[in-house]
């Protein structure tokens, strides 16, 4: 333990942030609230002369509180798993004192339960996908308001077999089965399904040119199975993937490993683990089904597990694991990104 480091921990809040600062003996120094710039963090332990190295709970502006103490103050800065640490401190008491003080003791004793900070350029990726992902979600959620209306009003009886097709969109404007109300609001709801369409065809151009010049996603679009969208939720969820020590390390991240419940003698598995993000391992999950049907390697192993008598789910998501651990094998030694 270097004895001329001083160990600072933020609990970072919008309008303030709590500053705890230890010694090597962990002796607090400065335990204060001050404001949530980078300038008043730093003036609170300016008499310390020695390297400064902080500890900030990953949360929203924390990532970017984080690049201004770095840039700006020099500071060695790290940002910790917020579930981890709420479990390290296993205490029913919650004050910024006390986290200050926890992120500042973990940080001296080296048990951050780190997270990875991201450069700016995949923050700015990352604001761009979920943007997309809100768009989806409202476009997702007219779809079902019309679905519902034409079943509330008993429109069993389509001509067209396509649904959301340009034709079948042109028969629902045209329905003469529904009600002069359910006409104004299915004519209501289609126009805003055209806009919100719109919209993330724009936001998708932008993608496209936010990513052009980018080697990895780059890379990605040349492998099947692996659009645009797809390709640039990897990048901005992942970013290196010589960030992760194994394949395997990096399919769990994703969300692609099974669950142990084993205890005792009994082993079993009980799902895909839950902490991950739901919607890159959505993107790899319908991945993983085109690859089955496009690719005659995936095939060949989705029909020996099928020979084995596993369940559709559990090979779908057998290949989505297998294909991203080969994905980070291929990827890892090229050194992509930022």
């Amino acid at each position: 333990m270097d004895t001329n480091v001083l160990y600072v921990g933020l609990d970072y809040h919008q309008n303030s942030v709590r500053v705890c600062a230890m010694n090597h003996e962990a002796k607090i120094l400065v335990d204060r609230d001050v404001k949530s710039d980078w300038y008043s963090v730093r003036n609170s332990v300016s008499d310390w002369k020695g390297p400064v190295h902080a500890l900030l709970e990953s949360c929203s502006g924390a990532a970017a509180m984080a690049d201004e103490l770095a840039l700006h103050a020099g500071w060695s800065v790290q940002l910790a798993h917020p579930g981890y640490v709420s479990r390290v401190k296993q205490s029913h008491d919650k004050t910024d004192k006390t986290d200050g003080r926890v992120l500042a003791d973990l940080l001296r004793v080296g048990y951050v339960p780190e997270v990875w900070l991201a450069p700016e350029p995949i923050r700015e990726l990352r604001r761009l996908n979920g943007y997309r992902n809100n768009l989806t979600g409202q476009r997702r959620n007219v779809k079902l308001r019309i679905g519902a209306l034409l079943r509330d009003q008993r429109v069993l009886d389509c001509p067209v077999k396509t649904r959301w097709s340009k034709p079948w969109r042109e028969w629902v404007r045209a329905v003469t089965q529904l009600s002069a109300n359910g006409r104004w609001i299915v004519a209501q709801e289609m126009d805003e399904l055209e806009r919100l369409e719109r919209r993330i065809a724009d936001v998708e151009k932008r993608l496209h040119e936010q990513t052009r010049n980018d080697p990895l996603v780059q890379h990605l679009l040349q492998i099947p199975g692996i659009g645009l969208v797809t390709a640039c939720y990897l990048r901005g969820s992942i970013g290196r993937f010589d960030r992760f020590h194994s394949g395997k390390q990096l399919a769990r991240f994703c969300g692609l490993s099974p669950r142990n419940v084993s205890s005792g003698a009994r082993q079993a598995d009980a799902g895909l683990i839950g902490a991950c993000d739901r919607t890159l391992r959505a993107l790899l999950i319908e991945a993983a089904h085109r690859l089955i049907r496009h690719e005659k390697r995936w095939g060949a192993f989705a029909g020996r597990l099928r020979a084995q008598g596993k369940h559709p789910c559990v090979i779908v998501a057998a290949v989505a694991n297998r294909w991203m651990r080969g994905l980070w094998h291929e990827l890892k030694p090229l050194g992509l990104g930022f």
